[in-house]
């Protein structure tokens, strides 16, 4: 049986900020309707990655499409188009500190909908029943911890239904049980509303509990990739390093103060 056409297809891609490539020949498949998690180091171009994908970056070669459409070739009216299909969890949340909760989630319907303020508030109750904390509403980012501001910048990423969920480093500031909450609220987000969710991270046990499929990134390029299950009972010394927090030789040549 044929497999279905891939969501996200990289073609390689390459990328540099004026020095050595961040993202070099990269070639990569996002299956529709599953979790694919990008592991890789700092550095290893896994949040470039990610906004490749929505076009907030462009490649310096090689081809990017989303559901077949070319994004090269997009201009940003095209790509808003393709944005309203993606929901996008930034790393720090990027919540409007001067916006109440509600404010915030309602920002994406008030610029993509025409919902009137109480269709809005209703909507936005909805997303942060679904995520436990409704009473948050009209509160302020400030008066909020930090696993509470992942969980509404989530709400936000959601409250359209995308088709597509983006998630950049979810768990980054939170400690073990706050990052098995979102670990959670990942799991139970693609149970009820299946969507094609891409989560970058350098977070292995999160990774290993939401991962359908899992990507190692390495020098801009795909290293290795597999279920979780190939992961765990891979041999390759790059995998094994990563996965059990062993550093290599380079790795300490790039911390070691004589060496830089």
């Amino acid at each position: 049986m044929d497999r279905p056409e891939p969501l996200i297809c990289f073609r390689h891609v390459s990328k540099s900020f004026e020095g050595p490539p961040i993202i070099d020949g990269l070639d990569l498949e996002i299956s529709r309707g599953s979790t694919t998690v990008i592991l890789g180091p700092s550095g290893a171009g896994k949040s470039v990655t990610l906004k490749l994908m929505v076009g907030l970056l462009r490649p310096d070669s090689g081809e990017i499409t989303f559901d077949g459409m070319p994004l090269n070739d997009l201009k940003e009216s095209g790509l808003i188009d393709i944005r309203r299909r993606i929901g996008f969890l930034f790393q720090q949340g990027a919540l409007f500190d001067s916006f109440t909760v509600l404010e915030n989630i309602a920002f994406p319907m008030r610029e993509h909908t025409n919902l009137d303020d109480t269709e809005r508030r209703n909507q936005a109750l909805e997303v942060l029943s679904m995520l436990g904390i409704p009473e948050l509403i009209d509160r302020l980012p400030a008066e909020l911890s930090g696993g509470q501001r992942k969980r509404v910048a989530l709400a936000r990423a959601i409250v359209l239904k995308p088709e597509c969920l983006m998630y950049d480093e979810p768990t980054t500031g939170l400690d073990p049980i706050r990052s098995d909450v979102v670990a959670k609220r990942i799991q139970m987000l693609q149970q009820t509303l299946q969507p094609t969710s891409i989560v970058v991270t350098h977070d292995i046990p999160l990774a290993f509990k939401v991962a359908d499929r899992m990507l190692l990134l390495n020098r801009g390029s795909v290293h290795f990739e597999g279920t979780p299950s190939d992961f765990e009972n891979s041999q390759d010394p790059i995998v094994r390093n990563f996965l059990d927090g062993h550093a290599m030789d380079e790795d300490l040549l790039m911390t070691d103060g004589s060496a830089a």
